[in-house]
C-alpha cells in the first residue's frame, strides 16, 4: 500500500485553480445542519489554499440522492456555514448539473483566495458508471490542480473521488491529499503497515461476515487481537459453547476456526470473552431498562443472549492494553446504545484513555461510541471513514489514496 503521497504542502497554487474533495456529508434536519463536525475538519485544507493564493472550488456528495436531486440534499446550508467559518464569502453554484455553465462562469470570475462551492455531486447520478468518465473530465476541466481530502469516500472509485485525478493529470497538472486525509494515512495506515509494536488490535460490532477481512489481516499484523461484540458469540460456538439466544453467524463457524487456529499457530494472543452480561430479550426501545446477568461465557442458558463482555472480561481486555504501544479499536463491545449494556465498551475506552500508546479509533460505532461516552479527547486519533477505516484495516488499497500523487 503506498503511504507516502503529495500532501498540500508539497504543491504550489498560487494563481491555480484547485479543485478540493471534501467530506460535507453533514446530518440535516429541516433545511439546518445538526453536526456541523465534518466542515469543522475540513478547514485546515480549505485556509491553507486560501493562504496560499489558490482559487478553491470544492465538491462533495451529501446523503444517497436516490430519487434524483432535490433541495433537502443541496450543499446550500453547508455553503452558508462554510462562509461564517471561513470568514468569507462562498459562491454557491446552485446548478444540479454541477459542472454546467454556472460552473465554469463562478469559476472564470474567480480571484486569489476566492472559494467556490459546487452542488452535490451524487446530483449528476452515478459517478462510478459510464456517466462517472465524463462527470470526471469537466470536473478536470474546472481546475489545474485536485486535492483529495474526503477519506470517508476514498473507498470508493468515483468521479469526483478517483476518476478527476487521470484527466488532471493528462494535462500536467497536481493530485494531492489534504490534511484530513494525510492524518488517516498517517494513524491508520501506518497502524496496519508499520505499528510501533505491541500491536493490541480490538474489534467489535454485531457480524463476523463484516469483519472477515479485517480479522484476518490484523492477525497477520497485530501482536494481540481481541474480539467483543455480537460476533464473539460465533467465536464462542465455534469453541463448542451453548450460546443460548445470541447472535450467531452459522456460516461463519468454520471461519471463527480457522482463525483460531491460525493465531495459535503464529504465536498471537486471540482473546476472547470469559464472562458475558446476558438478558432474557434484546432491549426495546434500545435504551430502555432491561435486566441482566453476567454469567462464564461457557454457561449462557439456552433461553438467554449475550449482549456486552462481562466484569471480569473488561478488566482483562483493559490489562492487554497497558502494555500496548499502538492501539486500533474498531465496533463497541455490547449495545452500548443501551446505559446498563454500555459497561464493557466504557471500559475499553477507559483503558484507551489511560494508556500512553498512540490509540486510533476506526470510524463506525466504535468513533460514536468514544464521542458519546466522553473520551474521544483522550483518543490520538478518530478516524472520520467507517466503511474507509475498516477497508484500510482488511489492507486494501483505497482508490481515493491510491489516484494522489506520490511524493
Amino acid at each position: 500500500m503506498g503511504l507516502n503521497k503529495k500532501s498540500v504542502d508539497d504543491i504550489n497554487v498560487a494563481g491555480k485553480r484547485v479543485l478540493v474533495r471534501c467530506d460535507f456529508n453533514v446530518p440535516l434536519k429541516d433545511g439546518k445542519i445538526t453536526d456541523e463536525t465534518r466542515i469543522v475538519a475540513a478547514l485546515p485544507t480549505i485556509q491553507k489554499l486560501i493562504k496560499d493564493g489558490g482559487k478553491v472550488i470544492l465538491c462533495s456528495h451529501l446523503g444517497k440522492v436516490k430519487n434524483g436531486p432535490n433541495e433537502g440534499e443541496s450543499l446550500a446550508p453547508v455553503a452558508e456555514r462554510l462562509a461564517e467559518k471561513l470568514g468569507q464569502s462562498v459562491n454557491f453554484v446552485a446548478d444540479y448539473n454541477v459542472t454546467g455553465e454556472a460552473a465554469t462562469a463562478a469559476v472564470e470570475a474567480m480571484k486569489e483566495g476566492d472559494v467556490v462551492l459546487l452542488q452535490n455531486t451524487r446530483f449528476r447520478g452515478k459517478e462510478e458508471t459510464k456517466n462517472g468518465e465524463e462527470f470526471s473530465k469537466e470536473l478536470a476541466d474546472l481546475c489545474d490542480v485536485y486535492v483529495c481530502d474526503a477519506f470517508g469516500s476514498s473507498h470508493r472509485a468515483h468521479a469526483s473521488v478517483a476518476g478527476v485525478t487521470d484527466f488532471v493529470r493528462a494535462k500536467g497538472g497536481e493530485c494531492a491529499v489534504g490534511y484530513l486525509m494525510q492524518k488517516e494515512i498517517d494513524f491508520l495506515g501506518n497502524a496496519v503497515e508499520n505499528p510501533v509494536r505491541p500491536f493490541v488490535a480490538i474489534l467489535g460490532g454485531a457480524k463476523v461476515a463484516d469483519k472477515l477481512n479485517v480479522i484476518d489481516n490484523l492477525l497477520e499484523k497485530a501482536d494481540t487481537l481481541i474480539i467483543g461484540g455480537g460476533m464473539a458469540y460465533t467465536f464462542l460456538k465455534a469453541k463448542g459453547y451453548e450460546i443460548g439466544k445470541s447472535l450467531v453467524d452459522d456460516e461463519k463457524l468454520d471461519y471463527c476456526k480457522d482463525m483460531m487456529e491460525k493465531a495459535e499457530k503464529a504465536g498471537k494472543k486471540l482473546l476472547l470473552p470469559i464472562d458475558t452480561t446476558i438478558a432474557a430479550d434484546f432491549p426495546n426501545p434500545i435504551d430502555a431498562p432491561i435486566d441482566v446477568t453476567v454469567v462464564d461465557a461457557d454457561k449462557i442458558p439456552a433461553d438467554m443472549e449475550g449482549l456486552d463482555i462481562g466484569t471480569r472480561t473488561a478488566e482483562l481486555y483493559a490489562e492487554a492494553v497497558k502494555s500496548a504501544k499502538t492501539v486500533v479499536w474498531n465496533g463497541p463491545m455490547g449495545v452500548f446504545e443501551n446505559p446498563t449494556l454500555a459497561k464493557g465498551t466504557i471500559a475499553v475506552a477507559k483503558a484507551l484513555a489511560e494508556t500512553d500508546a498512540t490509540t486510533i479509533i476506526g470510524g463506525g460505532d466504535s468513533a460514536a461510541a468514544v464521542n458519546q461516552l466522553g473520551f474521544a479527547d483522550k483518543m490520538s486519533h478518530i478516524s472520520t471513514g467507517g466503511g474507509a477505516s475498516l477497508e484500510f484495516l482488511e489492507g486494501k488499497s483505497l482508490p481515493g489514496v491510491a489516484a494522489a500523487d506520490d511524493k
